[in-house]
Protein backbone atom coordinates (compact mmCIF):
# COMPACT_ATOMS: atom_id res chain seq x y z
CA UNK A 1 0.00 0.00 0.00
CA UNK A 2 2.85 2.32 0.91
CA UNK A 3 4.50 1.63 -2.47
CA UNK A 4 1.24 2.45 -4.24
CA UNK A 5 0.96 5.80 -2.44
CA UNK A 6 4.54 6.75 -3.33
CA UNK A 7 3.94 5.69 -6.94
CA UNK A 8 0.80 7.82 -7.10
CA UNK A 9 2.64 10.82 -5.67
CA UNK A 10 5.47 10.43 -8.24
CA UNK A 11 2.98 10.16 -11.11
CA UNK A 12 1.17 13.26 -9.88
CA UNK A 13 4.48 15.11 -9.66
CA UNK A 14 5.39 14.08 -13.21
CA UNK A 15 2.03 15.23 -14.56
CA UNK A 16 2.41 18.49 -12.66
CA UNK A 17 5.90 19.02 -14.10
CA UNK A 18 4.69 18.28 -17.63
CA UNK A 19 1.81 20.71 -17.19
CA UNK A 20 4.16 23.44 -15.95
CA UNK A 21 6.47 22.81 -18.91
CA UNK A 22 3.64 23.12 -21.45
CA UNK A 23 2.24 26.15 -19.66
CA UNK A 24 5.63 27.86 -19.73
CA UNK A 25 6.05 27.18 -23.46
CA UNK A 26 2.57 28.43 -24.28
CA UNK A 27 3.09 31.48 -22.09
CA UNK A 28 6.30 32.31 -23.95
CA UNK A 29 4.52 31.90 -27.30
CA UNK A 30 1.65 34.12 -26.17
CA UNK A 31 4.01 36.81 -24.91
CA UNK A 32 5.73 36.87 -28.31
CA UNK A 33 2.48 37.27 -30.22
CA UNK A 34 1.21 39.90 -27.76
CA UNK A 35 4.35 41.95 -27.15
CA UNK A 36 3.28 45.15 -25.42
CA UNK A 37 6.41 47.23 -26.14
CA UNK A 38 6.52 46.40 -29.85
CA UNK A 39 8.75 44.18 -31.93
CA UNK A 40 12.38 44.94 -32.72
CA UNK A 41 13.44 43.79 -36.20
CA UNK A 42 16.88 43.91 -37.84
CA UNK A 43 17.30 44.34 -41.58
CA UNK A 44 20.76 43.50 -42.90
CA UNK A 45 21.19 45.18 -46.28
CA UNK A 46 23.69 43.88 -48.80
CA UNK A 47 25.40 47.20 -49.63
CA UNK A 48 24.20 50.77 -49.51
CA UNK A 49 26.48 51.66 -52.44
CA UNK A 50 24.25 49.47 -54.61
CA UNK A 51 21.47 51.81 -55.77
CA UNK A 52 18.80 49.12 -55.59
CA UNK A 53 19.87 47.93 -52.14
CA UNK A 54 19.78 51.54 -50.94
CA UNK A 55 16.30 52.01 -52.40
CA UNK A 56 15.08 48.82 -50.75
CA UNK A 57 16.49 49.88 -47.36
CA UNK A 58 14.69 53.24 -47.62
CA UNK A 59 11.42 51.54 -48.51
CA UNK A 60 11.85 49.07 -45.64
CA UNK A 61 12.21 51.95 -43.17
CA UNK A 62 9.11 53.65 -44.57
CA UNK A 63 7.02 50.47 -44.51
CA UNK A 64 7.97 49.55 -40.94
CA UNK A 65 7.17 53.06 -39.68
CA UNK A 66 3.58 52.59 -40.78
CA UNK A 67 3.05 49.48 -38.65
CA UNK A 68 2.94 51.16 -35.26
CA UNK A 69 4.11 48.07 -33.38
CA UNK A 70 7.38 47.17 -35.15
CA UNK A 71 10.66 49.08 -35.22
CA UNK A 72 13.40 48.46 -37.78
CA UNK A 73 17.14 48.87 -37.51
CA UNK A 74 19.03 48.77 -40.82
CA UNK A 75 22.62 47.51 -41.07
CA UNK A 76 24.96 47.89 -44.07
CA UNK A 77 26.82 44.75 -45.12
CA UNK A 78 29.06 46.86 -47.40
CA UNK A 79 29.15 44.07 -50.03
CA UNK A 80 31.53 42.22 -47.71
CA UNK A 81 30.73 38.67 -46.63
CA UNK A 82 32.73 38.82 -43.40
CA UNK A 83 31.09 42.12 -42.47
CA UNK A 84 27.59 40.82 -43.17
CA UNK A 85 28.19 37.58 -41.30
CA UNK A 86 29.50 39.51 -38.30
CA UNK A 87 26.38 41.70 -38.32
CA UNK A 88 24.17 38.59 -38.36
CA UNK A 89 25.99 37.21 -35.31
CA UNK A 90 25.61 40.53 -33.47
CA UNK A 91 21.89 40.70 -34.28
CA UNK A 92 21.42 37.21 -32.85
CA UNK A 93 23.32 38.17 -29.69
CA UNK A 94 21.31 41.38 -29.32
CA UNK A 95 18.04 39.48 -29.23
CA UNK A 96 16.07 40.93 -32.12
CA UNK A 97 12.54 39.58 -32.42
CA UNK A 98 12.99 39.04 -36.16
CA UNK A 99 15.82 39.32 -38.70
CA UNK A 100 15.54 40.01 -42.44
CA UNK A 101 18.67 39.20 -44.46
CA UNK A 102 19.58 40.50 -47.90
CA UNK A 103 22.53 38.24 -48.62
CA UNK A 104 25.58 39.44 -50.50
CA UNK A 105 26.53 35.84 -51.24
CA UNK A 106 23.94 33.23 -50.34
CA UNK A 107 26.51 30.46 -49.89
CA UNK A 108 28.63 32.59 -47.57
CA UNK A 109 25.68 33.77 -45.48
CA UNK A 110 23.94 30.36 -45.29
CA UNK A 111 25.71 29.06 -42.14
CA UNK A 112 24.92 32.32 -40.34
CA UNK A 113 21.30 32.28 -41.44
CA UNK A 114 21.17 28.77 -39.99
CA UNK A 115 22.40 30.25 -36.70
CA UNK A 116 19.39 32.61 -36.70
CA UNK A 117 17.08 29.62 -37.09
CA UNK A 118 18.89 27.72 -34.32
CA UNK A 119 18.46 30.77 -32.05
CA UNK A 120 14.68 30.48 -32.61
CA UNK A 121 14.50 33.94 -34.20
CA UNK A 122 12.16 34.28 -37.21
CA UNK A 123 14.25 34.90 -40.33
CA UNK A 124 13.17 36.06 -43.78
CA UNK A 125 15.66 36.19 -46.66
CA UNK A 126 15.01 38.69 -49.41
CA UNK A 127 16.56 39.87 -52.67
CA UNK A 128 17.92 37.21 -53.00
CA UNK A 129 16.11 34.22 -51.54
CA UNK A 130 18.48 31.91 -49.67
CA UNK A 131 17.31 28.31 -49.42
CA UNK A 132 17.54 27.43 -45.74
CA UNK A 133 15.23 25.14 -43.77
CA UNK A 134 13.27 27.02 -41.14
CA UNK A 135 13.24 30.40 -42.90
CA UNK A 136 10.80 32.32 -45.08
CA UNK A 137 11.51 34.39 -48.19
CA UNK A 138 10.23 37.41 -50.07
CA UNK A 139 11.85 37.87 -53.44
CA UNK A 140 11.45 38.31 -57.17
CA UNK A 141 12.03 35.64 -59.80
CA UNK A 142 15.46 36.58 -61.22
CA UNK A 143 15.04 34.29 -64.21
CA UNK A 144 11.81 36.04 -65.18
CA UNK A 145 13.40 39.47 -64.66
CA UNK A 146 16.04 38.69 -67.26
CA UNK A 147 13.70 36.76 -69.53
CA UNK A 148 11.50 39.81 -70.20
CA UNK A 149 14.63 41.64 -71.38
CA UNK A 150 15.68 38.69 -73.54
CA UNK A 151 12.36 38.69 -75.38
CA UNK A 152 12.96 42.29 -76.42
CA UNK A 153 16.66 41.77 -77.15
CA UNK A 154 15.86 38.93 -79.57
CA UNK A 155 14.12 41.50 -81.74
CA UNK A 156 16.30 44.56 -81.17
CA UNK A 157 19.93 43.40 -81.05
CA UNK A 158 21.25 43.43 -84.64
CA UNK A 159 22.52 40.40 -86.53
CA UNK A 160 26.15 39.47 -85.80
CA UNK A 161 26.22 41.91 -82.90
CA UNK A 162 29.15 42.10 -80.50
CA UNK A 163 28.20 42.34 -76.84
CA UNK A 164 29.71 42.45 -73.35
CA UNK A 165 28.22 40.93 -70.20
CA UNK A 166 28.34 42.32 -66.65
CA UNK A 167 27.68 39.95 -63.76
CA UNK A 168 26.92 40.46 -60.08
CA UNK A 169 28.88 38.85 -57.22
CA UNK A 170 30.00 35.25 -57.62
CA UNK A 171 27.55 32.91 -55.94
CA UNK A 172 24.74 35.47 -55.85
CA UNK A 173 21.44 33.75 -56.62
CA UNK A 174 20.00 36.66 -58.60
CA UNK A 175 23.07 37.15 -60.75
CA UNK A 176 23.35 33.42 -61.45
CA UNK A 177 19.69 32.97 -62.42
CA UNK A 178 19.60 36.12 -64.57
CA UNK A 179 22.70 34.97 -66.43
CA UNK A 180 21.09 31.55 -66.89
CA UNK A 181 18.04 33.23 -68.43
CA UNK A 182 20.20 35.22 -70.85
CA UNK A 183 21.90 32.01 -71.96
CA UNK A 184 18.71 29.99 -72.48
CA UNK A 185 16.39 32.75 -73.68
CA UNK A 186 18.80 34.77 -75.82
CA UNK A 187 22.30 33.47 -76.53
CA UNK A 188 21.15 29.90 -77.29
CA UNK A 189 18.65 31.36 -79.76
CA UNK A 190 21.02 33.92 -81.30
CA UNK A 191 24.20 32.06 -82.20
CA UNK A 192 25.17 34.97 -84.45
CA UNK A 193 25.78 37.22 -81.43
CA UNK A 194 29.36 37.21 -80.14
CA UNK A 195 30.27 37.80 -76.50
CA UNK A 196 33.47 39.87 -76.59
CA UNK A 197 34.01 39.92 -72.84
CA UNK A 198 32.30 38.99 -69.60
CA UNK A 199 33.26 39.86 -66.04
CA UNK A 200 32.03 40.40 -62.49
CA UNK A 201 31.36 43.99 -61.44
CA UNK A 202 29.68 43.13 -58.11
CA UNK A 203 26.54 45.22 -58.81
CA UNK A 204 28.88 48.24 -58.61
CA UNK A 205 28.65 51.20 -60.99
CA UNK A 206 32.31 52.22 -60.70
CA UNK A 207 33.58 48.69 -61.28
CA UNK A 208 31.37 48.37 -64.35
CA UNK A 209 32.61 51.71 -65.67
CA UNK A 210 36.23 50.60 -65.35
CA UNK A 211 35.54 47.31 -67.12
CA UNK A 212 33.71 49.10 -69.92
CA UNK A 213 36.58 51.55 -70.40
CA UNK A 214 38.97 48.62 -70.73
CA UNK A 215 36.69 46.82 -73.17
CA UNK A 216 36.29 49.89 -75.36
CA UNK A 217 40.07 50.11 -75.63
CA UNK A 218 40.41 46.40 -76.34
CA UNK A 219 37.52 45.81 -78.76
CA UNK A 220 36.37 49.09 -80.23
CA UNK A 221 32.87 48.22 -81.42
CA UNK A 222 30.36 47.09 -78.78
CA UNK A 223 26.74 46.85 -79.89
CA UNK A 224 25.09 46.01 -76.57
CA UNK A 225 25.72 45.73 -72.85
CA UNK A 226 24.00 42.80 -71.14
CA UNK A 227 23.97 43.63 -67.45
CA UNK A 228 22.56 41.65 -64.54
CA UNK A 229 21.48 44.89 -62.85
CA UNK A 230 20.83 48.56 -63.63
CA UNK A 231 23.69 49.94 -61.58
CA UNK A 232 26.31 48.16 -63.67
CA UNK A 233 24.50 49.05 -66.90
CA UNK A 234 24.57 52.71 -65.84
CA UNK A 235 28.32 52.44 -65.22
CA UNK A 236 28.90 51.03 -68.70
CA UNK A 237 26.78 53.78 -70.25
CA UNK A 238 28.70 56.42 -68.28
CA UNK A 239 31.99 55.09 -69.67
CA UNK A 240 30.97 55.83 -73.28
CA UNK A 241 28.69 58.84 -72.83
CA UNK A 242 31.04 61.21 -74.67
CA UNK A 243 31.92 58.77 -77.45
CA UNK A 244 29.75 59.33 -80.53
CA UNK A 245 30.67 55.87 -81.78
CA UNK A 246 28.47 54.39 -79.04
CA UNK A 247 25.46 56.61 -79.59
CA UNK A 248 23.31 53.63 -80.68
CA UNK A 249 24.68 51.10 -78.21
CA UNK A 250 21.94 49.11 -76.48
CA UNK A 251 21.94 48.37 -72.75
CA UNK A 252 19.79 45.97 -70.73
CA UNK A 253 19.45 45.77 -66.96
CA UNK A 254 17.31 44.64 -64.05
CA UNK A 255 15.84 46.54 -61.08
CA UNK A 256 13.95 49.41 -62.68
CA UNK A 257 15.81 52.02 -60.62
CA UNK A 258 15.09 55.73 -60.96
CA UNK A 259 18.42 56.22 -62.74
CA UNK A 260 17.64 53.45 -65.23
CA UNK A 261 14.24 54.95 -66.00
CA UNK A 262 15.83 58.32 -66.75
CA UNK A 263 18.43 56.64 -68.98
CA UNK A 264 15.65 54.87 -70.88
CA UNK A 265 13.81 58.17 -71.26
CA UNK A 266 17.01 59.75 -72.63
CA UNK A 267 17.42 56.88 -75.11
CA UNK A 268 20.67 55.68 -73.53
CA UNK A 269 19.31 52.44 -72.10
CA UNK A 270 17.07 49.93 -73.87
CA UNK A 271 15.09 48.22 -71.11
CA UNK A 272 15.04 46.96 -67.55
CA UNK A 273 13.03 44.35 -65.69
CA UNK A 274 11.40 46.03 -62.71
CA UNK A 275 12.13 44.71 -59.26
CA UNK A 276 9.97 46.96 -57.14
CA UNK A 277 11.60 47.83 -53.83
CA UNK A 278 8.26 49.30 -52.78
CA UNK A 279 6.52 45.94 -53.24
CA UNK A 280 9.40 44.00 -51.69
CA UNK A 281 9.42 46.23 -48.61
CA UNK A 282 5.66 46.06 -48.21
CA UNK A 283 5.59 42.28 -48.51
CA UNK A 284 8.54 41.82 -46.13
CA UNK A 285 6.92 44.08 -43.55
CA UNK A 286 3.55 42.35 -43.75
CA UNK A 287 5.17 38.91 -43.65
CA UNK A 288 7.30 39.67 -40.59
CA UNK A 289 4.31 41.22 -38.82
CA UNK A 290 2.20 38.13 -39.52
CA UNK A 291 4.95 35.90 -38.14
CA UNK A 292 5.63 37.93 -35.00
CA UNK A 293 1.94 38.27 -34.15
CA UNK A 294 1.36 34.55 -34.62
CA UNK A 295 -0.81 34.75 -37.73
CA UNK A 296 1.65 32.73 -39.82
CA UNK A 297 4.64 30.47 -39.40
CA UNK A 298 7.82 31.88 -40.91
CA UNK A 299 8.09 28.81 -43.14
CA UNK A 300 4.73 29.75 -44.70
CA UNK A 301 6.34 32.88 -46.16
CA UNK A 302 7.37 32.27 -49.78
CA UNK A 303 6.36 35.26 -51.88
CA UNK A 304 7.47 36.82 -55.17
CA UNK A 305 6.92 40.29 -56.60
CA UNK A 306 6.10 40.61 -60.34
CA UNK A 307 8.70 41.62 -62.97
CA UNK A 308 7.22 43.93 -65.63
CA UNK A 309 9.45 45.21 -68.43
CA UNK A 310 10.20 48.94 -68.59
CA UNK A 311 10.93 50.39 -72.04
CA UNK A 312 10.57 53.76 -73.75
CA UNK A 313 6.91 52.86 -74.33
CA UNK A 314 5.94 52.84 -70.65
CA UNK A 315 8.81 54.53 -68.82
CA UNK A 316 6.84 57.72 -68.12
CA UNK A 317 4.58 55.98 -65.61
CA UNK A 318 7.58 54.73 -63.65
CA UNK A 319 9.29 58.10 -63.75
CA UNK A 320 6.10 59.53 -62.28
CA UNK A 321 6.22 56.87 -59.56
CA UNK A 322 9.72 58.02 -58.62
CA UNK A 323 8.66 61.65 -58.67
CA UNK A 324 5.81 60.81 -56.33
CA UNK A 325 8.11 59.10 -53.82
CA UNK A 326 10.80 61.79 -54.08
CA UNK A 327 13.56 59.81 -55.80
CA UNK A 328 13.30 62.00 -58.89
CA UNK A 329 13.04 65.72 -58.22
CA UNK A 330 10.86 67.87 -60.45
Amino acid sequence: MKKKVISAILCAAMVSTMAVGCSSSDSKKDSKSDKKDGYKVAYIARAQEDSFAAWLADEMRAAFKKTGDMSLEVFDGEANDEKENSIIENCIANGYDGIIVQANNGEAQLPYIQQIVEADIPCITTNPRVECEGTGSVDADPYEQAKVNCELALKKIPKNAKVVVLQGPAGNFHSTKRREAWKKEFFDKRSDVKILAEDIANWNKDEAMQLMEDWVQAYGQIDAVISMNDNMAAGAIEAVKDNAKYKNMQAYGVDGTAEACLLIKEGKMTSTGLQSAIDLAKMNTEAMHDVLTGKKKVTDINDNVPAPLITSDNVDEYIQMYKDNGQIKE
